[in-house]
């Protein structure tokens, strides 16, 4: 069964921020970004395949490969709706002969009821029936307790949320001493051209969105998303202000996408 959580949303907060190439207010961004996935929920993978031709799933592959889960494990996966990470997870986790007498745990939580169902529904279309618990909930406010976690894993949601750095501070609250953080992100190519054709590619996904989704607004705020969020060294700076230890960084295909691992110290 799919739980809902309380999420905070800043309600009445002063200041603004970024939705796509928009300024919004603080209180209103987390409502609009509800709305883009509650409206691709359905085709949200398709999209994905068809944007990446299939990439975004080894970009997936790696991260738990660099993850490396062994049971018993207690893992958060934040924006993990339609459980691509999560799966990952809990195949490595249930086919690993060191779980012990204790069982794995996977918390997929995502801020889009409609995501979470998705999600719910491959778990079963793939015979996965336990182990995987579905809620819907805010990555500012994560509706789990302290030092309860043994990972903290997101996949292209961290750059959705309304402040960077809370979000950063509830990985690190709901994590144990020693626990992992690890994040998986679009980012700026690194080699030469590369940025040019990104830039010309990604400018036809709003296109590609509305023929697939019938939203291409969507995907125009996602493209414009990736734009908005801090660079690899910036954003690592960030991870580290936070209260992480021995931050680094993996760019994957060129720097399209990079990975961001750091221990809860």
């Amino acid at each position: 069964m799919v739980k809902a959580m309380n999420s905070t949303e800043n309600e009445g907060g002063s200041g603004t921020t970024f939705f796509g190439d928009r300024t919004v207010p603080l209180g209103e961004k987390q409502g609009l970004v509800r709305d883009v996935f509650r409206s691709v929920a359905g085709r949200y993978d398709l999209m994905n395949d068809l944007m990446s031709g299939g990439i975004h799933r080894l970009w997936k592959t790696q991260m738990v490969n660099w993850l490396n889960p062994q049971g018993p494990m207690d893992i958060v996966d934040v924006a993990g709706g339609t459980g691509d990470i999560a799966f990952r997870m809990w195949k490595r986790l249930n086919t690993d002969n060191s779980q012990g007498d204790r069982a794995s745990s996977i918390t997929v939580c995502d801020l889009t009821h409609e995501m979470v169902r998705v999600g719910r529904d491959r778990a079963f279309d793939q015979g996965i029936t336990s182990g995987i618990e579905w809620v819907t909930g805010d990555a500012q406010s994560l509706p789990l307790a302290d030092e309860s976690q043994d990972a903290y894993t997101i996949a292209f949601g961290i750059r959705n949320v309304t402040d960077l750095d809370a979000a950063l501070a509830e990985a690190r609250r709901v994590l144990r001493w020693g626990g992992r953080f690890l994040c998986l992100e679009f980012s700026s190519p690194v080699v030469p051209g590369l940025d040019l054709a990104y830039r010309a590619y990604s400018a036809t996904l709003p296109w590609l969105g509305q023929a697939v989704t019938g939203d291409g607004d969507a995907y125009r705020y996602l493209i414009e998303s990736i734009a908005k969020f801090p660079s690899r060294d910036a954003f690592a700076k960030r991870i580290e202000a936070a209260g992480f230890g021995n931050v680094s960084t993996r760019s994957l295909s060129g720097g399209i996408a990079a990975l961001h691992s750091a221990w809860r110290t």
